[in-house]
């Protein structure tokens, strides 16, 4: 069975796709637009790769890599859902109320939701993430 792929709206963008086979789709992650983001939860400036999300066609997940330069981080926040971090690069903190931990490139982390946390960049280090969540998680500072 062939399904064709969701219309954008028009507040949509498309990323860079190899296109697909049945239902599955494939993200160039390499010529995808790459945002720098300050405010918010982050302390300085980040870089923000979105992946995946409702534009290419997805109803439960939300994926996007996020490049803290050296010294850069978020600032404590809790997510109503799970969150995965993949790191891709470099060396983070990966931070609780109660401690922090170094991750290196290979680790992933698993966030419960509710968890009061803060991630980013070590002082001598960028480092880079893939996150996963479900597209509907929201985010409390």
């Amino acid at each position: 069975m062939t399904r064709t792929p969701p219309k954008l709206k028009s507040n949509q963008l498309s990323l860079p796709s190899k296109g697909g086979f049945g239902s599955v789709k494939i993200i160039e992650a390499k010529n995808a637009k790459v945002e720098q983001r300050s405010g918010g939860i982050f302390i300085g400036t980040v870089y923000i790769t979105n992946l995946i999300n409702r534009a290419v066609g997805s109803e439960e997940l939300r994926a996007a890599i996020v490049t803290f330069p050296p010294g850069t981080r978020n600032k404590f926040h809790i997510h109503d859902h799970e969150q995965i971090l993949y790191v891709i690069s470099g060396e983070g903190i990966v931070a609780t109320e109660e401690e922090e931990r170094v991750v290196a490139s290979g680790d992933i982390v698993l966030i419960p939701p509710g968890e009061n946390h803060w991630h980013g960049a070590t002082k001598d280090s960028t480092f880079s993430h893939l996150y996963v969540c479900r597209e509907e998680t929201k985010t409390t500072s």
